[in-house]
């Protein structure tokens, strides 16, 4: 609970300091001052924490910014509508730091083709389709479970059962991204980390499953990701491919990249 016994002062500061919070996503403080209808100086007297506004005018300013009262009382980061845990207060300087970090020369948008050992069959191989695009500031990666992997295992083959979303976060030397399945039913961490190749375009790494041990399925497998750029052409014909292939079915740089045969360290 926040605290309820606090000077003038303190809860003066703490306003001002929420709405230069607030203010931040607005190029200029004349125009957003006169957007709320309050004169620029006073807006910038409630700004260095001199004044509080009317109850009127606080009103006014909660509903412009979709906030509470609350503001006067605590940050503003914990009671904004939706606010995002990952980059919320506790979560934003440690997992958080790496949403925002992933510039397109580290992991482009678009299309990439990828490949993995099976988790099911140890002589097989999957290869499927994923897009990343970027949405208000997070990387974004989407896709959709081939229809014989799943129906392997005996589930849903509809498309909305197959698709899977996750967020990518910027790591020391790669990157990785937490998917799930709709309604988190599985999820999955993958790891990858540019390599040397002709057009520059390949991530190998490795997927883990949510799943309990068992003596005979793998929950941790090798993975390539080829991206393929912005081209429909492409990512059609690397969408009519997926499912699984063989060992032989693969070219021998993905046969090196996997470690094909070795037991994964």
């Amino acid at each position: 609970m926040p605290e309820t016994r606090r000077s003038p002062a303190e809860l003066r500061s703490m306003f001002g300091e929420n709405l230069r919070i607030l203010a931040e996503s607005y190029p200029s403080i004349s125009e957003l001052s006169r957007q709320l209808g309050i004169n620029r100086t006073q807006f910038n007297r409630y700004l260095s924490g001199e004044s509080f506004p009317r109850p009127d005018v606080l009103a006014r300013i909660c509903d412009f910014f979709d906030v509470d009262a609350r503001v006067l009382l605590e940050p503003v980061q914990n009671i904004m509508p939706g606010s995002d845990p990952l980059t919320g207060p506790l979560l934003k300087d440690f997992v958080g730091a790496g949403v925002g970090l992933i510039d397109e020369n580290l992991f482009p948008s678009g299309f990439y083709r990828f490949v993995r050992a099976s988790f099911l069959d140890t002589d097989r191989f999957v290869t499927g389709l994923v897009r990343v695009f970027r949405d208000d500031g997070a990387t974004i990666v989407r896709g959709y479970e081939t229809k014989a992997a799943l129906g392997v295992q005996g589930m849903p083959i509809t498309r909305q059962a197959r698709e899977f979303r996750g967020l990518v976060l910027r790591q020391e030397d790669g990157v990785s991204a937490l998917i799930s399945r709709r309604g988190s039913h599985t999820a999955s961490f993958n790891y990858l980390s540019r390599v040397t190749s002709f057009e520059n375009n390949v991530w190998v790494g490795y997927v883990a499953r949510t799943v309990q041990e068992t003596l005979s399925n793998d929950r941790v497998v090798r993975m390539i990701y080829e991206h393929l750029g912005t081209s429909i052409g492409a990512a059609k014909a690397a969408a009519r491919a997926s499912g699984y292939c063989t060992q032989d079915e693969l070219t021998p740089y993905e046969k090196r990249l996997l470690k094909v045969g070795e037991p994964f360290a």
